[in-house]
């Protein structure tokens, strides 16, 4: 848009209903410097702030869903430098929530990257804190998880609610991407301020290499991964791109008597992307749960299985 504004509307449309995700207007101040106001996302990790179109997994790492990332109505400013990320933000509640009386949280986060070249890769160093005031009198906070795929309801770890006046997250991150190949770790501490009570501290986080099998390139933006685009794509004499990738996640979301269980996953995937904004993604995970809010049978300490495909297309 004309004198250096933008603007994005973005929307959910699943289980028969509509979710406003993105909704927001930027100003860019100068080449390195742009404002954001309005509905997304307060720089919760690396793997948050890639798309769910780009993720290397159906779904992302258990403790961005569990820990209750979500996109957030603030203010914020992101500097990006050739090779620093500053990004920093006030941000409320979410918009479908902001009618609700119960909601009145207030946050200050931010997130700094060292994104310098290396050899001939791409290295990347990350941090991020965050504070949340839930800024209500008989406030809770509630910790859970399904497992490794979102096409169930079910959530084996689970602290159930308890009392608690805002959190503190702090969070690590690590990436190197040198052509077909990228590793990728990261981890988020989670506490939750219990006046009156001890603190409850739950980690949680993942460690992944992948590599394209196709001569293509693994894309990296602006402190996060981005979209590959098949070097030979399907109707120009080629397959696409193929992708594999392997994966370590681990969620612990007990901390002194609050047991909401442990969840860990093995898991495997391959992607092919026959064109740039077509993608098949197939993974499978191996899952060890202990002290599981839901028992199989009487036993809280047990292993399952999980298998997901999705395909999808964007425009």
């Amino acid at each position: 848009m004309p004198g250096g504004f933008g603007y994005r509307v973005e929307a959910d449309l699943a289980n028969s209903g509509v979710e406003l995700t993105d909704v927001y207007i930027t100003y860019k101040a100068s080449p390195k410097l742009t404002f954001t106001i309005g509905q997304h996302k307060p720089f919760q990790s690396m793997e948050d702030m890639t798309s769910d179109l780009f993720t290397s997994f159906m779904e992302r790492a258990a403790f961005n869903s569990g820990f209750g990332f979500e996109r957030r109505v603030g203010v914020s400013g992101a500097y990006t430098g050739k090779q620093v990320l500053v990004q920093a933000g006030v941000f409320t509640d979410n918009a479908a929530d902001l009618n609700l009386d119960t909601n009145n949280s207030y946050s200050l986060d931010g997130r700094v990257v060292f994104m310098p070249k290396l050899g001939k890769g791409q290295l990347h160093l990350g941090g991020s804190a965050h504070y949340r005031d839930f800024n209500d009198a008989s406030a809770t906070a509630r910790y859970s998880v399904r497992p490794f795929v979102h096409t169930t309801n079910l959530r084996l770890i689970d602290t159930r609610a308890f009392s608690a006046s805002g959190e503190r997250t702090f969070g690590a991150e690590f990436a190197y991407i040198n052509g077909r190949f990228h590793a990728t770790a990261e981890s988020q501490w989670m506490t939750a301020i219990r006046p009156g009570l001890a603190n409850a501290t739950f980690n949680g986080g993942f460690a992944e290499v992948g590599y394209l099998l196709t001569d293509d390139t693994t894309a990296y933006k602006n402190g996060a991964y981005d979209r590959i685009k098949p070097k030979r794509p399907v109707g120009k004499g080629g397959i696409g791109a193929v992708q594999v990738n392997l994966r370590y996640d681990w969620l612990d979301l007990n901390s002194g008597s609050i047991i909401g269980g442990r969840q860990q996953v093995a898991g495997i995937s391959a992607l092919w992307m026959p064109i740039d904004y077509v993608r098949f993604i197939l993974n499978y995970g191996h899952i060890w749960i202990d002290d599981a809010a839901v028992p199989a049978g009487t036993n809280r300490n047990y292993t399952a299985n999980a298998l997901g495909m999705r395909e999808q297309i964007d425009f």
